[in-house]
């Protein structure tokens, strides 16, 4: 059954997708806008998968920080890349920071290479198996 947080989830991703096709050098406006969709989708991403881990009644508690959330999707084999996600974790703490250009830049170069991917992947597989 598909919820409000995997439709949010899948709206944060969109717009975080965009940047796709974004050029690679950014203002300082759209470097601070391109941080926080990544807060947002990276947020909407653990509570979808702690509301289907739920639902599945692969986790049992009501509360869970995200690291616990990210560790039970890995067992429970919604996510294949514990370490990416662990990173991308990171990334989301150190957004706080992001007033600082060389971190927000670390965030836009690790949401290209790894996490955008990251954000994929769990899109087809709550689709596929968890919502479906």
């Amino acid at each position: 059954m598909k919820t409000q947080r995997y439709e949010d989830f899948k709206r944060a991703h969109a717009n975080l997708a965009a940047y796709r096709t974004a050029p690679t050098e950014f203002d300082v406006l759209t470097l601070t806008g391109f941080v926080a969709l990544y807060e947002i989708c990276f947020e909407q991403a653990w509570k979808a998968m702690k509301e289907a881990l739920e639902q599945s009644g692969a986790f049992e508690t009501k509360v869970g920080s995200s690291r616990m959330v990210l560790k039970q999707a890995f067992a429970a084999h919604m996510i294949d890349d514990e370490q990416g996600w662990l990173e991308a974790l990171e990334a989301h703490n150190e957004a706080t920071h992001s007033y600082n250009e060389e971190t927000a830049q670390s965030i836009v170069a690790g949401t290209r290479a790894t996490y955008l991917g990251l954000f994929d992947a769990l899109e087809a597989e709550l689709a596929a198996g968890w919502y479906a």
